[in-house]
């Protein structure tokens, strides 16, 4: 990193096939014009790869963009890992027909759930077969480029950085959610209606971060040193029952939508400011807001089927045929992701604070050391220094703990091939302990967990 030139950087970017992540990255890199060099895009899919080959070549080319890049799909993990500067992982483990085992199978049993991703009985399976994966890849980072930074984007977050740091305890790795900028967008909008003050930027938004992915918690918020809690909680009285969104009713036209109810009533029950999307918070819970559809659209939020997200990739796929072809005017437009942002900090082109998962080094207190976390960091040159903040509440601590412990658990049964354990760890998740043992013991049976882990 001290030889570093910013104008020769390679990028190893694992998922390089990505419909959406990789293209939301290039349009980054296109606008940035500090920073060069080589982005190699490895993927087991090495067509999708040389699909975005082309789009990243398009992009770079485009008349408005100041940052220049060579794209370069290549067949071998290693060859991209060789030389890399930075790391980006942004996979989708496993097939569709496996998300639809995660998400639906579960139904039958009376348990919904609204990704499926991270926790309850489909992040578990998912993280049955992710954790194999990140060993390898954790492997060969070590093995061809072990002072590269990594940048982790795959679900379930906590789990993939935490094995990467378990197989690799010398890596450099963060993981990168945007979770927590979507409530630095309420609370604008908050301060906008209660206030009568039009912020700009969710940055101007201040907060301390603390919990673990997807179950992440603010303990502290501000704007131009205004305390915001007592501004929250107006505003979550007030919404609580309606829901908040800026037109109200919209939350029914995306999946990816809520009215932020979930978020209101957490706030009521334990005075933390929930710091994650309604669909990603309600899984971490009893099944106080995933009781059945009904309740779920009560509350205001979806459950994310399987289906909508086959055709969403296809949509992807036939919008990326469509439009870099060079018959379409492209629009180069910033993500509002921090993946290039954090880049430039890491460079030295300039310091950033912002919230990252990373293992706990102390920062909070009362989670155990060494688990990721999801904390605010200072990041500067070639330097990842975690923001200390306060305990979490007890009762919140509590909550935390359980997954904490819960998925290292996982991580411990999937390493030593101890299905016992991850059995046990499977009906201690607080979705799946609702149900009779008799049907754990057949969930956990039909949805193949076990052969996943043999």
């Amino acid at each position: 990193m001290d030889k570093l030139q910013a104008d020769d950087i390679k990028i190893a970017y694992i998922g390089g096939g990505s419909q959406g992540w990789a293209r939301r990255l290039m349009y980054d890199l296109a606008l940035e014009s500090r920073i060069s060099g080589t982005v190699a895009l490895y993927d087991l899919n090495l067509e999708a790869a040389k699909t975005n080959e082309k789009i990243g070549t398009y992009i770079t080319n485009h008349p408005d963009a100041t940052g220049k890049w060579k794209y370069e799909a290549v067949p071998a993990i290693k060859e991209a890992l060789t030389g890399a500067d930075f790391v980006i992982i942004s996979i989708l483990p496993g097939t569709f027909e496996d998300m639809a085992k995660d998400v639906h199978l579960p139904e039958k049993y009376g348990i919904y759930q609204s990704v499926g991703d991270t926790v309850g009985p489909g992040g578990i399976r998912r993280a049955v077969r992710t954790i194999p994966m990140f060993v390898e890849i954790a492997a060969e980072i070590r093995k061809h480029c072990p002072d590269a930074w990594v940048i982790n984007y795959t679900n379930p977050m906590s789990l993939c950085t935490r094995t990467l740091y378990e197989v690799f305890p010398a890596i450099k790795a963060i993981g990168c959610c945007h979770e927590v900028f979507e409530t630095q967008h309420l609370l604008a909008d908050m301060v906008g209606e209660m206030l009568n003050v039009n912020v700009k930027n969710r940055k101007d938004i201040q907060v301390s971060v603390t919990g673990i992915n997807h179950f992440t918690w603010l303990n502290e918020a501000a704007y131009q040193k205004i305390d915001l809690f007592p501004l929250y909680k107006q505003f979550a009285e007030k919404y609580a029952e309606t829901g908040y969104e800026k037109e109200q009713g919209k939350w029914e036209e995306s999946v990816f939508s809520s009215s932020n109810r979930v978020k209101f009533d957490l706030f009521k029950k334990y005075g933390l400011i929930a710091a994650a999307g309604d669909r990603h918070l309600a899984e971490f819970m009893p099944p106080v807001y995933l009781k059945n559809p009904e309740t779920v659209h009560d509350w205001k939020f979806h459950l994310t089927s399987v289906d909508f997200r086959v055709k969403d990739q296809a949509r992807k796929i036939t919008e990326n045929e469509q439009a870099f072809t060079g018959d379409t005017k492209v629009v180069l437009e910033p993500s509002g992701e921090e993946g290039v942002e954090i880049l430039l900090a890491l460079l030295g082109l300039e310091e950033l604070v912002t919230n990252v998962n990373f293992p706990n080094l102390g920062q909070i207190p009362n989670l155990p050391n060494h688990a990721i976390v999801e904390t605010n960091a200072l990041i500067r040159r070639n330097s990842v220094q975690p923001v200390l903040t306060k305990d979490l509440p007890l009762d919140v601590a509590n909550m935390v703990n359980r997954h904490v412990h819960n998925q290292e658990a996982v991580l411990k049964a999937v390493l030593t091939m101890d299905n016992q354990l991850l059995f046990n760890a499977f009906i201690q998740d607080p979705l799946v302990a609702a149900i009779p043992y008799e049907q754990v013991a057949a969930l956990f049976e039909e949805m193949g967990i076990l052969q996943q882990n043999q």
